[in-house]
């Protein structure tokens, strides 16, 4: 059944709380578990918190009051009520028509809406949880050294939610790519620089999902699309990943990292996890290699860059990655990595409508082709 949502308009004062409560008592035993929506609310006085402390008692489950303004938010916390009910702040809302788009993920799209914010609006308008958990893990990394913008509003953008952060003056890598093609190696170092810092990153245990776990997890996804014997040796090679703290961004493709001055900073958090590099290593793969592989003019479609540039990028990370590897190292690793990628790209197709098409159908084929032929070759996932 569908919550019974109960209006709280105007004022409510010593004056009106006993007329408030007796229509408040009449809806919630007529009705369903409320929801208290404060939008038209301009004040509440002591007495109308009794009023909604009496309400309470009459509710078994959770008492939630939204679209709150500044206001009465600040009165319900000041008196203790945000610690007994779900009190959600009214969100303003904005426009994104004629934005500046810095960068697009799986999940949303990042726009500049003014010079010094930012607003990352999801895909779907389910996302507040989403939201509000990429919020928690952004400070999580925030106070372990992780340079990080961090949300400071959700805000309502047509029919979708959106993430607002304060980014001065900031570009990401790849339009500092685009923008001086000249310093590419001078930005790949201080790029890649960065990718290092954030693996030396070391998180409690319990506090971010491992990386590990959710690529077995993927492993149920398209276990349709591998046979018996490489679904088996996919999830022994994974298992076999011992426990790892170290943070992993796992989306840290060159548009989900901010210049802010000079200072390299994270946004899009939503996938950060705990694990071996390899985690990172295989969704860059996956961004400069593995889309464009069966689609030409996938990375000028989507990060604004040429095709070549992408084969570029993916060896000079791994060439500064792993500055002390020769050739020979350098293709075992590489072949751990890609093998990787495929898994995880092979979710992505398998889980959306990308798998749809003569293309879906296409790059279907080519990863399971690549997954057969590196099981030959791969005997563990350690780099």
């Amino acid at each position: 059944m569908n919550n019974n949502i109960i209006k709280l308009t105007g004022r409510i004062d010593s004056v009106n709380a006993p007329q408030w409560e007796k229509t408040i008592t009449e809806q919630i035993s007529a009705g369903t578990e409320p929801v208290f929506d404060a939008a038209e609310l301009e004040y509440i006085s002591s007495a109308g918190l009794r009023v909604l402390m009496k309400a309470k008692k009459q509710i078994k489950g959770e008492m939630r009051i939204i679209n709150v303004s500044s206001d009465v938010y600040d009165i319900f916390d000041m008196t203790g009520f945000t610690e007994l009910f779900t009190v959600e702040k009214r969100m303003r809302e904005i426009s994104v028509d004629g934005c500046e788009v810095i960068g697009e993920g799986f999940f949303g799209t990042v726009y500049r809406i003014d010079p010094e914010t930012i607003v990352k609006v999801y895909h779907t308008p389910d996302c507040i949880p989403m939201i509000r958990s990429e919020q928690r893990l952004a400070r999580l990394a925030f106070i372990k050294g992780v340079p990080t913008a961090i949300s400071y509003d959700i805000v309502k953008v047509g029919d979708n939610y959106g993430s607002v952060f304060e980014l001065l003056d900031a570009q990401s890598f790849n339009d500092h790519l685009i923008n001086e093609p000249d310093n590419f190696d001078k930005i790949l170092r201080q790029y890649v620089d960065f990718l290092k810092l954030i693996h030396d990153a070391e998180m409690d245990k319990g506090t971010l999902p491992m990386a590990r776990d959710r690529f077995i997890g993927y492993l149920d996804v398209i276990k349709d699309y591998l046979n018996g014997s490489q679904y088996d040796r996919l999830r022994e090679l994974l298992s076999a990943m011992p426990d790892d703290l170290h943070m992993v961004h796992c989306d840290f493709q060159m548009k989900n990292v901010m210049l802010v001055g000079d200072e390299p900073m994270l946004i899009d958090m939503d996938t950060i996890s705990t694990g071996q590099p390899i985690f990172d290593l295989q969704a860059l793969y996956v961004t400069y290699v593995g889309f464009p592989e069966d689609d030409p003019g996938n990375l000028r479609s989507f990060l604004g860059i040429p095709d070549e540039w992408g084969d570029r990028i993916w060896q000079d990370i791994m060439r500064y990655y792993f500055d002390s590897a020769d050739e020979s190292e350098l293709k075992t690793i590489g072949d751990k990595i890609q093998l990787l990628a495929m898994v995880r790209f092979l979710y992505l197709l398998a889980s959306t409508d990308m798998k749809n098409g003569e293309l879906g159908e296409k790059r279907i084929g080519t990863a399971q082709n690549h997954i057969s032929e590196l099981l030959e070759t791969v005997h563990d996932l350690a780099l």
